[in-house]
Formats: C-alpha cells, sequence, structure tokens
C-alpha cells in the first residue's frame, strides 16, 4: 500500500515552506526515516524524513513550490520496485491526471476542449471564452488565501515573490504595513504597479531571497513600524572580567570542558538586573502589559542563512558552565541549520554581539515582541582617567541597549544600563547576587 510524504508540523505559527531541494530521485530505493526532502520555512529550514522504506514512486511537490502543512510532497512505495525515473515519472503523472479527472471533473483548464463531434474532431475552446482567474483559481497557500479574506484585499493589487509568482505570506503582510502606514485620506486605491525596469548589467546576478531573510526583513520592518524604538549607551570597563577570565580560564575548561567567554557574564548581569527592572523583560499585548518571571534570553548568532536567535531557556537558573556550554551548543548547530522551532521562540530579552565582527558601536534593532536588546560591542584599549588623577589605558567596551519608548521610561533604560556596567566591572558582585 502506498504512503504519504505529507508536510509535517512546523512550529508555532508556522503554516507553510518552500521545498528547498529534494535529496532522492524518482524510483529510488530509500530506508525508513532516511532523509528525503529539505523544507525552508521562514524561520529554519526543516528535513523530512522517509515515513517507510521502498521506493520513491513520484514527487508531487517539485524544487521551489509552497507546501502548506500536511500537504503530500510525494509516495513512497514499500514494496515498489526500483524504477527508471523516467517510468516512474510517467506513472506519477497519469495517476495524477486521474486524480485530477476524478476530483475536477468540471473544472476548466486552458487546454480543455468539448467533446468530439459525431465525426470524431475535437473542437478547442475559444480563449475568449476562458473564464477569468478568481480568487478561488488562484494558487494561494492556506494562510494566505485566509489573510488576504480576512482583511478583504484583492489579489491582483498585490506584489507577488514567490516561486512561480505565488503570492506569499510575506507579499500580503507587506501590502498590509504599507497600506496602515498611510492616512486613510491619502491611500492610493489604485491596484499596486509591479517595480519599474530597471537597466541590467552583465555582470548583476539576480537571487529570490530565502524565505528565511524574508522573514528577517518583515520583522525588522514590524519593529520600526510599531515599536517606539529608542538606544542608550555607557562604557564599561573589561579589566575585572579579564583578569578574572585569564586567572581561571584553563582550570574552568579542564573541569567544564568549555571555554570560559564573555558571554556567560553578560547573560548572567542581564537575569540579574532584569529581576530588578521587569519593564525591560515585559512585552505589549494590546492594551495590557505581559510582565514574565521567567527568563529566556535570546542570543543572536550570525548563520550562512542569515541572523537567528536561539532561546536559552531559564537562563537565571544556569551556571557559568552551563550558559557557555548551551551557547555553544546553539551556535554550531544554527550554523548547521539544525535548530528546530521552539528553540528560536519565546525569549524574553536579545543579547547581540557585533564586537566579535569588530563593530565599536551600533544601534540594535529590537526582536519583536520583546521590549529590550543589548548590544555588546568590540574591546578596545582607550586612554581613561581612573580615581580622578591619573589616565591608564583601559580595556573598554561600548553597550547599547535599545528599548520600546511605549514601555520602557529613560530612567529604567539608563538604570539597566548602568547597573549592567556595574555587574561587569565587578563581577564578584554576580557570583554574591549583590
Amino acid at each position: 500500500m502506498a504512503v504519504e510524504i505529507r508536510v509535517p508540523q512546523l512550529g508555532e505559527s508556522v503554516t507553510e515552506a518552500t521545498v528547498a531541494k529534494w535529496f532522492k530521485k524518482v524510483g529510488e530505493a530509500i530506508a525508513i526515516d532516511e532523509p528525503l526532502v529539505e523544507l525552508e520555512t521562514d524561520k529554519v529550514t526543516v528535513e523530512v524524513p522517509a515515513p517507510s522504506a521502498g521506493v520513491l514512486t513520484s514527487i508531487s511537490a517539485n524544487t521551489g513550490a509552497e507546501v502548506a502543512v500536511g500537504a503530500v510532497l510525494g509516495i513512497v512505495d514499500p514494496k515498489g520496485a526500483i524504477d527508471t525515473p523516467s517510468k516512474s515519472t510517467a506513472k506519477a503523472s497519469e495517476s495524477s491526471k486521474s486524480a485530477t479527472k476524478a476530483t475536477e471533473p468540471n473544472k476548466p483548464t486552458a487546454k480543455a476542449s468539448v467533446p468530439s463531434s459525431t465525426n470524431g474532431a475535437a473542437t478547442k475552446i475559444p480563449s475568449t471564452s476562458t473564464p477569468k482567474p478568481t480568487m478561488s483559481d488562484t494558487v494561494l497557500a492556506p494562510s494566505v488565501r485566509r489573510l488576504v479574506e480576512e482583511n478583504k484585499l484583492d489579489p491582483e493589487t498585490l506584489s507577488a515573490t514567490g516561486p512561480k509568482g505565488n503570492i506569499t505570506k510575506g507579499d500580503v503582510l507587506a501590502y498590509m504595513a504599507k497600506e496602515s502606514s498611510v492616512p486613510t485620506s491619502q491611500r492610493d486605491t489604485r491596484p499596486t504597479e509591479p517595480p519599474a525596469p530597471r537597466l541590467e548589467h552583465p555582470q548583476e546576478e539576480r537571487i529570490r531571497m530565502s524565505k528565511l531573510r524574508q522573514r528577517i526583513a518583515q520583522r525588522l520592518k514590524e519593529a520600526q513600524n510599531t515599536a517606539a524604538i529608542l538606544t542608550t549607551f555607557n562604557e564599561v570597563d573589561m579589566s575585572a572580567v579579564m583578569s578574572l577570565r585569564n586567572q581561571f580560564k584553563d582550570i574552568f575548561e579542564k573541569k567544564h570542558g568549555v571555554k570560559l567567554g564573555f558571554m556567560s557574564f553578560f547573560v548572567r548581569a542581564c537575569t540579574t538586573v532584569l529581576k530588578e527592572i521587569p519593564a525591560v523583560n515585559a512585552e505589549i499585548h494590546g492594551d495590557e502589559v505581559i510582565y514574565k518571571n521567567y527568563y529566556d534570553i535570546g542570543i543572536a548568532v550570525s548563520t550562512p542563512q542569515g541572523l537567528v536567535v536561539p532561546v536559552l531557556r531559564g537562563a537565571d537558573r544556569l551556571s557559568f558552565a552551563g550558559i557557555e556550554s548551551t551557547i555553544n551548543d546553539l551556535g554550531k548547530r544554527a550554523r548547521d541549520g539544525q535548530l528546530s522551532i521552539p528553540e528560536l521562540t519565546g525569549g524574553t530579552f536579545t543579547i547581540t554581539n557585533g564586537g566579535v565582527f569588530g563593530s565599536l558601536m551600533s544601534t540594535p534593532i529590537l526582536n519583536p515582541p520583546q521590549s529590550g536588546i543589548l548590544g555588546m560591542h568590540k574591546i578596545q584599549n582607550r586612554p581613561m582617567v581612573v580615581d580622578d588623577n591619573k589616565i591608564e589605558v583601559r580595556p573598554m567596551m561600548y553597550l547599547a541597549l535599545s528599548y520600546d519608548h511605549r514601555i520602557i521610561d529613560g530612567r529604567e533604560a539608563v538604570t539597566f544600563l548602568v547597573r549592567i556596567k556595574e555587574l561587569i566591572e565587578n563581577p564578584q558582585r554576580l557570583l554574591l547576587e549583590m
């Protein structure tokens, strides 16, 4: 009995994916749980394993196709013999045609013809009689269709950026964001026009944005559109932390099997101060403020596919070794594309370290729906006045806290950053929880 390969549940709020690549061809033998196809969502890539051993007899969604959760990707025949690709493809094509005729006997197509006359000739339906595609005929993913219907949008006014010209959820949200930012009296109700043609250059290359990159762009724009983002700065003397780290790094690594980095100090400092200033750990939901009495810290990680933010769960309960080992594991799996959806959702506060790339100062952007993000930067020796009477060269780091001014006042934001500075410059306080 044939076994269907279906799109699995992809996590909270993820309803569709793009077929990135197939690892097997039609007619090839497969083993149970062997990776068959890779799906790309707007958060992570997911490998779909073979539900049964046998032969891949058909592929229903080719590379680049958009598929909804539960959609059929292909068929596995547990008892099938290994066919040649051409034979299997032909069978799959015939099966697909038969299924289409059985389920949609009256649906007109561009190639439909009227029944043959008594002399056996068939007359093609004139192009003028071909019905204009309606929303029910437009290829829309279920989540996209629902969004379009709920907001009473005309699909013809939306710019399509998906594979084969399909309208994606990002296209709909981008259109809605654009419309909501314009006063009603100034809105243009005319259909959206495609981008103006531009002069092509022989040394240019066009590559469609991945769903992850589209999602990153969408979320960054959402943050700017919805939050009142403000950034406050301070600088911290890293001498004490660097001295403590140099003193114990070898013993620490030997005992715990992981290197002692700076990130564990900043994570511990943040969880300590978030308990003191809960507004920075809260979020706005409608006309309510949700205060979170748990501390799941997002750690921004740069990957070849784009920026992702895996979440360090219960960071306030982890030891320094636990923080370092968990961050190392999440970072490695992020770069390998092996993170799961739950590991990328639900953070309460985020830390990003542009210093690893040499950034001296920046203004980090919020990770919605969070209300705060701490930016670390490059450690650089600078002359500093010490004890009001001497100048010394000290390893200094600029810190930046971007926050949502709708929920966090300036006093709270400045106090938060000053407390981080105090804890980092006096790491003994972290150990004594002072």
